[in-house]
């Protein structure tokens, strides 16, 4: 049996990992750590096989407590947990220093104390900041790290630390970086379940800025395709770049949205920018296209369609979600954006 150690499991693109690594592989043993913080949830786990999935409430900056989870000789560690919200790391980016740069560094020590096979980060393409409007400029595995708020900044300490593990102690790692996730149980902070759950209400659309903004879109599964790849065929000490080649602007992802589900686009409103809001980004995947073998298989229209429809037919856990603290959080971070772009 392959012995598997997840940290931010029960969040989304952990819980999507976690489905597909117990369907597609049987002999796969999953302990899913996770803090369940706001965006964790374990209805995003209903339905999963328990006799091979184990869930810890832990937070990974607890060493005891990570130590005391963490199987001996692991064959891996994924390590999906972070603070991840723009938005809630310029408000406040204490909690983003301490979950994703310390709490990494506490990972990586259990890896070695616990002889983890391998260790597998999962990072972003902000760690690299923004490219020019309009260029044929692509972020590669060489680029330069240059964060540009401190979501990035942390994430990008984060890959310095599991660097630094790597040729300080030899340990087995890879970094795979990702462009913008969507599909089904995403948390509804993020722009696309934001803009579906607006729009099958009837409700304003916030569109920060001029809307054109550019972001390089994947499906949650193509992702969680390229991580498990990256831990079977990476090379020790490499990042490897995933993305989709499917760049869109903000305001034509909501256009789609909205024709999708047969609503107005006056219903889409422009609000005050986000600070530093990075202009675009854009991946080019070819190291993991040949390195790995890794090609998308959801085209943007599929996948598009098969999220809307799911937060359709899946409306009690949209409902759920909204609920209590994230409609305090909507409140404090839209309202006035959104009476001032009237």
């Amino acid at each position: 049996m392959s012995k598997i150690f997840v940290t931010g499991g029960a969040g989304f693109i952990g819980s999507a990992f976690i489905r597909m690594i117990l369907d597609e592989h049987p002999d796969a043993e999953i302990v899913n750590y996770d803090a369940l913080t706001y965006a964790g949830n374990l209805e995003n786990l209903r339905g999963v096989d328990e006799r091979r999935h184990v869930f810890v409430k832990g937070d990974i900056c607890d060493r005891s407590a990570v130590l005391a989870a963490m199987p001996e000789d692991s064959d891996a560690i994924f390590n999906f947990a972070a603070e991840s919200h723009v938005d809630r790391s310029i408000d406040s980016a204490d909690e983003f220093l301490r979950t994703n740069i310390i709490g990494t560094q506490v990972l990586l020590d259990a890896a070695r104390i616990r002889n983890v096979g391998r260790f597998v980060q999962i990072s972003t393409d902000e760690v690299m900041g923004s490219l020019p409007d309009e260029s044929d400029n692509y972020f590669t595995e060489d680029s330069p790290l240059q964060p540009n708020s401190p979501y990035a900044a942390s994430k990008a300490g984060a890959e310095f630390v599991v660097r630094a593990a790597c040729e300080t102690f030899g340990l087995d790692a890879v970094i795979t970086r990702c462009g913008n996730n969507y599909g089904p149980r995403q948390f509804p902070e993020k722009l696309i379940p934001l803009m579906i759950a607006n729009a099958m209400n009837d409700e304003p659309l916030p569109v920060y800025g001029d809307g054109r903004n550019v972001r390089d879109w994947i499906y949650v599964e193509d992702h969680c395709r390229a991580i498990w790849l990256a831990y079977e065929k990476g090379k020790s000490g490499e990042v490897y770049n995933v993305g989709a080649r499917n760049e869109r602007q903000n305001l034509d992802v909501v256009a789609s949205i909205l024709d999708t589900l047969g609503k107005p686009h006056s219903l889409i409103t422009h609000v005050t920018d986000r600070l530093g809001h990075d202009r675009r980004y854009a991946i080019d995947p070819m190291k993991c296209e040949k390195e790995l073998g890794w090609q998308p298989e959801v085209s943007w229209e599929d996948g598009l369609k098969k999220t809307i429809d799911w937060y359709r037919e899946n409306q009690d856990w949209v409902d759920h979600v909204r609920n209590g603290a994230y409609r305090e959080y909507y409140k404090a971070m839209y309202a006035s954006r959104l009476e001032s772009g009237r």
